[in-house]
């Protein structure tokens, strides 16, 4: 009887590592493992995942694994968005766009991200905190590939992100955080593609609205 050569574990968990921003469902890992949602608790007792909500692993990196850790909010939701809906169809928006422009420096309980399709707001196992989806034509938003903990997420451009909080300011529960956020996004801002993309997307009365609102010139 020939017997064939299972690939090492380290392999195995390499090849996990490999999703976009380290993000697994049971469902990545059945080309992996013949029970992958066992071997994925298995993996989660042993430190070298992350169980982030119900469903949802990150693969710890090696240097992480002996000591806690805590990834950045925003790039679990955008782990979170890319497992369900591909890496370039999910993009972090509003407070989370402008905190990691950095624009809020405070941490947040919610993330936002838009998504082609509506679904339910994921609760965080690991913190008390949130993932929320607004469902957008995602193939519309102005968006950049930003650096994360976790890999490349994106995120809207400084000026979607203005127009989007200049529109529903109270989306992610943090209204008076997003507000603020304008005095550091605006100035960064290109005022003709800002206002090209208002008028695209029909969002020039919220972008009037907050243009005339007095700024902090101190942001």
């Amino acid at each position: 009887m020939i017997e064939v050569a299972r690939p090492p574990r380290g392999h195995r968990l390499s090849r996990l590592a490999r999703r976009p921003l380290r993000t697994v469902r049971p469902t990545d890992a059945a080309d992996v493992y013949a029970y992958p949602r066992q071997q994925l608790a298995k993996l989660a007792g042993n430190g070298e995942l992350l169980r982030i909500a119900t469903g949802y692993y990150i693969v710890v990196p090696r240097a992480n694994q002996d000591r806690p850790w805590v990834p950045q909010l925003e790039a679990v939701a955008a782990g979170i968005g890319a497992a369900d809906f591909g890496q370039d169809s999910a993009i972090l928006m509003g407070v989370s766009a402008a905190r990691l422009h950095g624009a809020i420096p405070r941490s947040l309980a919610t993330a936002m991200v838009a998504a082609p399709r509506q679904r339910r707001r994921v609760r965080l196992l690991d913190r008390p905190a949130d993932v929320v989806f607004v469902k957008r034509d995602t193939t519309r938003l102005d968006a950049v590939r930003t650096a994360t903990e976790l890999g490349a997420a994106l995120i809207t451009s400084i000026e979607q992100t203005i127009l989007d909080i200049a529109h529903r300011p109270e989306l992610g529960g943090a209204e008076e955080y997003a507000l603020e956020s304008l005095d550091v996004l605006l100035p960064r801002a290109d005022p003709d593609r800002l206002r090209d993309l208002a008028r695209k997307q029909r969002l020039m009365a919220g972008l009037t609205r907050v243009l005339s609102l007095p700024r902090d010139d101190t942001a």
